[in-house]
């Protein structure tokens, strides 16, 4: 250990690490017409991942409540599924839609689409059966898989669907019959009993990396979300990006990184709690956990002490996905009943986190590194990471790039690009980018320019390149990790009678980071109530992006003089709110 901290500066270790022979060895390739560095050694694509991940064998791989699946039975079961889509007529390029909750079945349908050169297309499970709708019709999915929940919101609109051929509902009654419809059991039978499938090997599909692979929809300023279409080798590089992270903190503290093989390492367990149908979940965890052996703990909703049930029972080392998380271990009252010594890391990233929680993490599980990252459904999630020392010494940075990724500073208007320390938008660059937006080409170029990526966050970076997350210059709020787009709240609440104008604007909160709260002035003779309102909202939105709370303003909402409502006035509103938070 070195005597004095860093040992090692960001951009020597990064050299040492992506030397060539190195694990980490880059290489330049033209992609789309765009030159990016990218990893030499990363896997080609999500098929392969597949296949390494097969290599553990009967290692455990996932578990959920009393279900229990290796890695040979997860891919033998994968290979069912990826045959009977075959068999379907899916063909590369076409959309298959994934909408369900944290399930076992989820890597499988997942790995089964992407395996056959299908585009996945995770779904928003808390989505409405009008949002589902809107997200079958926009890819065009011609097969969904879903679990029962889900199929009872879409029951109505399957109708709306014309390029739908098929569906699949996991965990529905032996009584389930829909003309489009069957039970995933019917091919793959119930999870414990994966390993005795047939051992079938994937079907023939030539792949490449850059080859389309994923959809994941994300909201946008217009109202209606937008699929961000990705490759192969989007998500495969999020796998590397992780690992040397981890490689660089050994170099900052002075030491060298081991170099073990993950068959004989001690296995990874992670206790996912985030969606995998957002980035963070599938690509930042779900993804690597396969390439590395890793095993994945699921939980079908959040609930913080069966967490620590399943911290203790299954001696989990990693956890985390949004501060809400670690803030809600570290302080429920029944922590000091189970044994979580076992956890090696708690990290997040997603929502603002205060810096106090990086101490706080410290102290209530001292054997584990606290870390955080900044990334976007434009860039498959992780993009900067900060974790260990470096996180104690910045804890209100989100880190640094890996190192084929690149990051500037812009003015707003995007016309030059501002020194070390000035205040800007983040425009960001690299080899897990998406290529754009789905069937959007009019907001694919106003985000994409030259392969970087307009974030919308306002940021800077120091002399090391940590960068220092300000602000958004989009007009939205994130709530616990879920993006709300306030013009997507407004609309709705602009839908009811009375209302004249409205204004939603973010309410800080501890755990949450912010959750939406709403102004309202009401038409004349309107009587419409706070409660009114959220239920109005509510029968149109998902859950989480209902406001919390709604004030009422008695004359028109503050405007500037381009008629933009002035919401840093209306904030103030929710002061007493943001002093309690």
């Amino acid at each position: 250990m070195a005597e004095s901290w860093p040992a090692m500066s960001i951009a020597e270790a990064h050299k040492v690490l992506c030397a060539p022979g190195q694990r980490f060895e880059m290489e330049e390739k033209t992609i789309r017409g765009v030159t990016v560095r990218t990893w030499k050694n990363a896997p080609p694509t999500l098929r392969h991942i597949l296949e390494t991940g097969r290599t553990f064998g009967t290692r455990e791989f996932v578990v959920y409540e009393d279900d229990r699946a290796t890695f040979e039975s997860f891919f033998r079961a994968t290979s069912a599924f990826a045959h009977e889509l075959v068999a379907r007529g899916v063909k590369k390029g076409d959309r298959v839609a994934l909408i369900m909750r944290n399930l076992p079945e989820w890597p499988v349908a997942f790995f089964a689409a992407v395996s056959v050169g299908a585009i996945i297309v995770p779904l928003n499970a808390w989505w409405t059966g009008a949002e589902l709708e809107y997200g079958l019709a926009d890819s065009g999915a011609k097969v969904a898989v879903m679990d029962e929940e889900r199929f009872e919101r879409l029951a109505d609109h399957f109708g709306a669907l014309p390029d739908l051929q098929r569906f699949y509902v996991s965990r529905a009654g032996d009584d389930f019959h829909h003309p489009l419809g069957g039970r995933l059991e019917e091919v793959l039978g119930e999870a414990n009993a994966w390993g005795d499938l047939p051992d079938r090997p994937l079907p023939e599909v030539a792949l490449a990396p850059d080859d389309d692979a994923t959809i994941f929809y994300t909201s946008g300023t217009t109202g209606k979300p937008k699929g961000a279409l990705g490759t192969h080798r989007n998500m495969t590089s999020n796998v590397m990006a992780g690992g040397i992270s981890l490689a660089r903190g050994f170099l900052r503290r002075g030491e060298q990184p081991p170099v073990v093989d993950p068959h004989d390492a001690p296995q990874r367990v992670s206790l996912i709690v985030v969606p995998l149908f957002h980035v963070t979940g599938c690509s930042a965890n779900m993804v690597p956990a396969v390439n590395a052996g890793g095993k994945i703990v699921l939980m079908y909703r959040w609930d913080a002490e069966r967490a620590m049930q399943l911290i203790e029972r299954e001696k989990v080392t990693a956890t985390g996905g949004v501060p809400t998380i670690a803030w809600q271990l570290i302080e429920h009252p029944a922590r000091a009943k189970y044994d979580l010594s076992s956890l090696q890391a708690v990290s997040y990233g997603g929502a603002p986190s205060a810096p106090e929680l990086v101490k706080k993490i410290v102290e209530a599980f001292p054997a584990s590194q606290p870390g955080n990252g900044w990334g976007m459904t434009e860039t498959t999630a992780t993009f900067t990471s900060n974790s260990g020392m470096d996180y104690r010494h910045r804890p209100d940075s989100c880190g640094v790039a890996a190192p084929v990724g690149d990051m500037k500073i812009m003015t707003v208007e995007g016309d030059r690009e501002l020194p070390v320390g000035q205040v800007g938008e983040l425009w960001a660059k690299g080899p897990n980018i998406v290529r754009g937006y789905w069937n959007k080409p009019e907001a694919t170029a106003a985000t994409f320019v030259d392969g970087w990526v307009k974030t919308g966050d306002l940021a800077r970076l120091d002399e090391e390149g940590f960068c220092f997350i300000l602000d958004r210059a989009k007009d939205m709020l994130i709530r616990g990790g879920e993006n709300i787009y306030c013009v997507e709240v407004e609309d709705a609440l602009y839908e009811h009678p009375d209302v004249m104008d409205a204004a939603i604007v973010a309410v800080p909160h501890k755990t949450l980071g912010e959750e939406p709260g709403a102004v309202v002035h009401l038409k004349p003779g309107g009587t419409a109530t706070e409660a009114e309102l959220r239920a109005f909202v509510r029968e149109r939105l998902a859950a989480f992006k209902v406001p919390v709370k709604i004030e009422f303003w008695a004359e028109p909402l503050p405007r500037n003089a381009n008629g933009k409502i002035l919401k840093t006035e209306l904030k103030k509103v929710f002061a007493p709110e943001t002093e309690a938070a």
